[in-house]
């Protein structure tokens, strides 16, 4: 993958930060995208994070997308930093390359170290998406700065199309092919 540091399960050493700025702690979950984002012509290694509250379905999205390629970054708790250009996920050392899945307990994954982040994705189980959303982008919490923002964009995350919808409109963020919609 480009752009991501990808580690395999048995590799889970944590690694210290290398930013100006302290990583700030949010409640999120966070996944690099796979080779599937190329369908929708995106570039591997940019990652989405995964917003919203608890049982909202982070975790059950990130599943998905990890079924279909992705790398787990974090789950649950994301240290968000930036670079100036992008804004980065990236794991807490206690949980690196684990993941919790409601029913089942907590399992080791192969996972990406770091990544930039395309999309950010504020998951709402009432939610009703709208047709063509008014565009929005992320404001990260200060002091992290990023010239290039990720888009933010709610869904419902139980459609089944939630995951190909998350890695298309990552794709699009990447590579600047929205023509309406979410990004500005």
């Amino acid at each position: 993958m480009r752009g991501a540091v990808y580690c395999r399960a048995s590799t889970l050493a944590p690694r210290p930060m290398s930013n100006a700025n302290p990583p700030i702690l949010i409640h999120a979950t966070s996944v690099a995208l796979g080779a599937r984002v190329r369908r929708f012509g995106g570039i591997e290694g940019f990652g989405v994070l995964l917003t919203g509250e608890s049982g909202s379905g982070k975790t059950d999205v990130a599943l998905r997308l990890i079924a279909e390629g992705g790398l787990l970054i974090s789950d649950d708790q994301t240290a968000l930093s930036a670079d100036g250009t992008f804004l980065f996920a990236e794991s807490i050392s206690s949980i690196v390359g684990q993941m919790e899945l409601r029913g089942i307990g907590i399992i080791k994954l192969d996972h990406a170290a770091k990544a930039p982040i395309a999309l950010v994705v504020k998951l709402d189980p009432s939610a009703a998406p709208e047709r063509l959303p008014e565009p929005a982008l992320y404001s990260p919490p200060a002091p992290l700065k990023a010239t290039r923002p990720p888009g933010l964009v709610t869904l419902h995350p139980f459609e089944p199309s939630t995951t190909a919808k998350i890695t298309a409109a990552a794709a699009a963020m990447i590579s600047g092919n929205f023509v309406a919609g979410v990004a500005p």
